[in-house]
């Protein structure tokens, strides 16, 4: 690869095209249902981060200005794959995981579907949820929020971001859906980590995709249960000023996104 990374970085769909993970994304340039955007350049989704090469971090350090780094994964995940080169850079590291076991046993034997366990997830993990997204509010210059393969975890918070910020839910599923680019490279990575390979192996196949269907599903079912992702935020404990917050610091004119 080119070792010019201010060269062709940013591919369609927000990817951020890197050396050492697949599925680094910028949130930026969604529409909002009063005429704004969420803008660019500052609130990246990921996998996780361990593999990064030296050209990577400098661009993330250089060119997007990378200053905060929340992991989702769980103790266990991180004590077993370590956070990577990114350890050894001046950024602020938020640990803030949605579940705290070992991976290897959180596979269930129970007969559910994907969205099943993202609504679950949702339901749970509100409080660590909330703790993600006031994170996300008081954040002071860009940042990343990543689990292992930047599909499920790091769907469910993207789902509540976006959602709060006024996003459709037809782009909030598009953009789920645009992990299967790179899913088969995410997977492939994850079965040679030691970390992964034993649940990964244990995983029904339905875990296994980012089909549109589960996020409809799961946008649907928190909708039914708590009204808006608005009312979700708030009862999972997210405060008022955080929530207005976000939309000062993410939400901006298209044509002041675009300049950027």
């Amino acid at each position: 690869m080119n070792d010019d990374r201010g060269q062709a970085t940013r591919l369609t769909g927000g990817f951020i095209q890197l050396e050492g993970c697949f599925n680094f994304r910028d949130l930026g340039g969604y529409p909002t249902g009063d005429g704004r955007v969420v803008r660019s350049g500052w609130l990246f989704r990921s996998d996780a981060l361990q593999h990064l090469t030296r050209h990577d971090v400098a661009y993330l350090r250089d060119e997007v200005g990378l200053r905060h780094v929340i992991d989702l994964r769980s103790t266990y995940e991180l004590r077993i794959e370590g956070r990577g080169p990114l350890a050894h850079e001046p950024l602020h590291f938020h640990h803030l995981p949605l579940f705290d076991g070992d991976t290897r046993q959180e596979v269930s034997s129970n007969p559910m579907t994907l969205a099943d366990r993202y609504f679950l997830l949702a339901k749970f993990a509100m409080q660590p949820i909330a703790r993600v997204i006031e994170t996300i509010a008081q954040a002071d210059a860009p940042l990343v929020y990543h689990c292992a393969a930047g599909k499920d975890r790091t769907g469910v918070i993207s789902a509540v971001l976006l959602g709060v910020l006024g996003v459709a839910d037809d782009e909030i599923v598009n953009d789920y859906v645009l992990t299967k680019e790179n899913l088969n490279q995410i997977i492939d990575r994850l079965a040679t980590a030691k970390g992964y390979e034993v649940a990964l192996e244990a995983m029904p196949a339905d875990t296994l995709h980012a089909e549109p269907e589960t996020m409809i599903d799961f946008l649907q079912r928190l909708r039914r249960e708590y009204g808006s992702l608005c009312d979700y935020a708030r009862a999972a404990g997210v405060r008022a000023d955080s929530l207005e917050r976000l939309g000062a610091t993410l939400l901006v004119a298209p044509e002041d996104d675009a300049a950027r």
